[in-house]
């Protein structure tokens, strides 16, 4: 039972955070961001956000500094949001998954096209 909680309290946070991300932080510094997991520990103290940003490494630099300077703020929202005992305390960490897995398609693209070329050729003979 307290494994289907915890992903309740893990659904429930991924999408408040990326609510509360996109419409109350004005921050400048903040680029497109997207909370793309949430992993909440056992005892539920603590919830390690992740999130991906879109842009340049300076700006996504200059994002998770921000977000890390609005982790009181989007605590104490989120313990107004989601009702637990404890709030758990936000830790954000750059996912960078989702641009590893473009470089990969990228990747596999180019070698399907030359592979491709190649068949053509061997046709030919």
């Amino acid at each position: 039972m307290a494994g289907v909680r915890r992903q309740r309290v893990r659904e429930a946070y991924k999408q408040e955070l990326g609510e509360l991300i996109q419409r109350q932080l004005k921050d400048p510094r903040i680029g497109f961001v997207s909370v793309t997991d949430v992993d909440i520990t056992g005892d539920l103290r603590q919830a390690r956000v992740y999130v991906s940003v879109l842009g340049d490494e300076e700006s996504k630099g200059r994002t998770m500094e921000a977000l890390k300077g609005a982790q009181a703020y989007l605590r104490t929202e989120m313990g107004k949001r989601v009702r637990l005992r404890y709030t758990p305390e936000l830790v954000f960490f750059l996912d960078e998954s989702i641009e590893r897995g473009m470089r990969l398609k990228n990747i596999l693209d180019k070698l399907g096209q030359g592979n491709g070329e190649e068949n053509e050729e061997r046709d030919d003979v």
